[in-house]
C-alpha cells in the first residue's frame, strides 16, 4: 500500500463583472504647493539662484531700501529690519540650503523691503530729520 501524497495547485479565477471601477477624483493643488515644486526643480540651476540674491539683494535692493530709511530720518527699527531682510537672504545661500528654502526667504525678504519703502513713505522723506 502506497501513501501517496496528492499536490493541488492552487488556481485564482477573475470573474470579469467584479473588475474593480476606478472613479477620477477633483482635486486641486494648492499654490503654495505648486511654488514649492517650482522651487524644488530649480535646485539645478542654485548657482544662478545665488548670484540673484547677493547681486540683486545686495547691490540694489539694499541700497535703496537703506537710502529711503536714511532720507525718513534713519528710523533704527526700519534700519534693523532691513539689516535682517538681507541677513536671511545671505545666511540661507550661504549655508548652501536648497532652492526649495532659499527662494521663498528671498522673496520674503523682498517683501519686507517693500514695506520698509511703504513705512518710510508713508513717514515721509525729510533729510533734515537725519541730522538732528
Amino acid at each position: 500500500m502506497h501513501n501517496k501524497i496528492e499536490m493541488k495547485m492552487a488556481t485564482t479565477t477573475l470573474n470579469p463583472t467584479m473588475a474593480a471601477t476606478y472613479s477620477k477624483e477633483n482635486f486641486s493643488v494648492s499654490v503654495f504647493t505648486k511654488f514649492i515644486n517650482w522651487c524644488k526643480e530649480q535646485d539645478e540651476n542654485r548657482f544662478m539662484w545665488v548670484g540673484i540674491v547677493l547681486a540683486g539683494h545686495g547691490c540694489i535692493l539694499t541700497p535703496l531700501t537703506v537710502m529711503a530709511v536714511l532720507l525718513a530720518g534713519t528710523n533704527i527699527v526700519l534700519f534693523m529690519l532691513a539689516i535682517v531682510a538681507i541677513g536671511m537672504a545671505v545666511v540661507t545661500n550661504l549655508a548652501a540650503m536648497p532652492t526649495k528654502i532659499t527662494i521663498p526667504v528671498f522673496i520674503l525678504s523682498i517683501i519686507m523691503d517693500i514695506a520698509i519703502v511703504i513705512a518710510c513713505v508713508a513717514i515721509g522723506f525729510d533729510i533734515t530729520t537725519t541730522y538732528i
